[in-house]
């Protein structure tokens, strides 16, 4: 008889069983109304009356965390990748004026380790519990021969709600203030142009613009903005939202703009966190480069009709807040003109 296994093979069900055990508890930390059920189950469930919600409209995002994933395995720093999952999709979600209600994630690897897939899930744990929505699944793939050793990849799923008539962006127009929310770093975009530049330096060194090693530093996770942009939203304040990814502000602002309509912003009204000036020195990256890759320390952009009112309620939150532009007339196309003051990532 032929004694070959599933587990000869290169797959472990003993270890996957375990996995599972181990982030159940994880899991259940993040339920909130309108979860049925818990994990186990071939799909989830979620009752939107049960959430509150009386004409909801559905809102999905999908995502993942590019090649930071890189760095995440090179530095062992597992955690922040997995609260930059769940940032990358409910940050979306809730530009869109909808409430993340659950999320569900993909976690694949050639061989299995508990221990390293745990860190990650317990960051997108993490992550949900900020942003208030339920971790209720995902799907965890032992994948002999796809994966280097010790490589894994990732994907986040989140589905949201808002009443019908609160969607955005609502009522954008000329005169407006556009806001911008302070990132804590390079958050999860540009990380191609990011290991180029640091190629050869060691990751374990001392960060040259903060405390830690510039590995740590470099890994900083993104922020989750959703309390703060729900608290503005529902006090009905605000217009329009852009989550600041790739492409930067030129190419993500405009997304919330409608036809003849553009954002001015000047770089002189916010101050840019060191690691964005460290990145363009040494890797000789021009500024108008820089923030078309990078959030260059803006996160979130918003359009409010009040700065001064929108500023109160933010702050109120925990956030640091700059006034960074104004709405103009624009082309059919909507853009984001941007100045740029001298020194910006000097």
């Amino acid at each position: 008889m032929n004694s070959l296994t599933y587990r000869d093979a290169g797959v472990n069900i003993a270890a996957g069983d375990a996995l599972v055990e181990a982030i159940k508890p994880l899991a259940r930390a993040t339920t909130r109304p309108g979860v049925l059920g818990g994990l186990g189950g071939f799909g989830a469930l979620f009752d939107l009356k049960g959430a509150g919600f009386i004409d909801p409209i559905l809102v999905s995002t999908t995502d993942g965390v590019g090649t930071k994933l890189r760095l995440a395995i090179e530095t062992g720093l597992h955690g922040g990748v997995g609260i930059d999952l769940v940032a990358m999709c409910v940050n979306d979600l809730v530009v869109q004026g909808a409430t993340p209600l659950f999320f569900l994630d993909y976690f694949a690897t050639g061989q299995l380790s508990v221990e390293q897939a745990k860190a990650v899930i317990a960051g997108i744990a993490e992550g949900c519990r900020l942003a208030g929505c339920a971790l209720v699944g995902g799907e965890t793939a032992e994948m002999p021969g796809m994966y280097q050793p010790g490589d894994y990849d990732l994907a986040g799923f989140a589905v949201g709600a808002a009443e019908r008539q609160t969607l955005l962006p609502n009522g954008v127009a000329q005169g407006q203030t556009v806001l911008g929310l302070a990132s804590q770093g390079i958050h999860s975009n540009g990380y191609s142009l990011v290991r180029r530049i640091v190629d050869g330096i060691d990751l374990t060194g001392e960060s040259p613009f903060g405390p830690g090693s510039l590995g740590a530093a470099l890994m900083a996770p993104t922020r989750i903005y959703v309390p703060a942009l729900l608290a503005l939203h529902q006090a009905g304040k605000l217009r329009a939202a852009a989550h600041i990814t790739g492409g930067g502000l030129p190419g993500n602002l405009n997304r919330a703009l409608p036809a003849g309509l553009a954002a001015e912003l000047d770089t002189a009204c916010w101050t840019a966190p060191p690691v964005f000036g460290w990145l363009a020195r040494t890797g000789g990256v021009a500024d108008a480069e820089m923030l078309r890759v990078f959030n260059c320390g803006i996160g979130m952009a918003l359009v409010v009709d009040d700065p001064d009112e929108a500023t109160a309620i933010l702050a109120g939150v925990g956030e640091q807040v700059f006034r960074i532009g104004r709405i103009v007339p624009g082309a059919e196309t909507p853009e984001v003109r941007v100045a740029i003051s001298p020194g910006f990532l000097a």
